[in-house]
């Protein structure tokens, strides 16, 4: 079912790349996926110039290539990430296909509750980790502080 709807917004990709932008295939992306999942958090790092110098894109002359995700939406409700990630790839088809457009993506693929569950456990080891740094700093205080016998 979903197939169908995603596959359905590869409009919205054509009518982007004829704008004039620096970055299409990435106002690509925000777009499909936007139009798409509603997405809470979308954030997309363009991370083609740490590839360039592979031996797949020798004289490519894209800048827009590889690609890191991180969405988090209620479409991915009782989906397991293999799912997810191939909602993704559907909807994002075209692009993949085109010589010069996307060559790899990485995905985080997320729920609204596994991003909250995921931000609360690292807000419990920054709290764990600055109170062992505190604990650590009052004993190296401490030892200059005692007299020596």
């Amino acid at each position: 079912m979903f197939r169908r709807y995603a596959l359905g917004f590869s409009s919205v990709g054509r009518q982007l790349s004829t704008m004039s932008s620096n970055t299409p295939v990435e106002d690509t992306i925000r777009a499909k996926i936007t139009a798409a999942f509603n997405p809470q958090t979308l954030e997309i790092y363009n991370d083609s110039h740490l590839h360039s110098h592979h031996k797949a894109m020798a004289g490519s002359t894209s800048k827009e290539t590889h690609f890191r995700l991180v969405i988090t939406s209620d479409a991915f409700d009782s989906k397991m990430q293999p799912a997810r990630h191939r909602m993704v790839y559907a909807l994002l088809r075209d692009e993949m296909a085109l010589e010069g457009g996307i060559h790899a993506l990485q995905l985080r693929t997320m729920t609204p509750s596994e991003e909250e569950r995921q931000q609360k456990k690292k807000d419990e080891e920054a709290k764990a980790k600055a109170e062992a740094k505190a604990l650590r700093a009052e004993a190296r205080a401490a030892q200059e502080v005692e007299p020596e016998t």
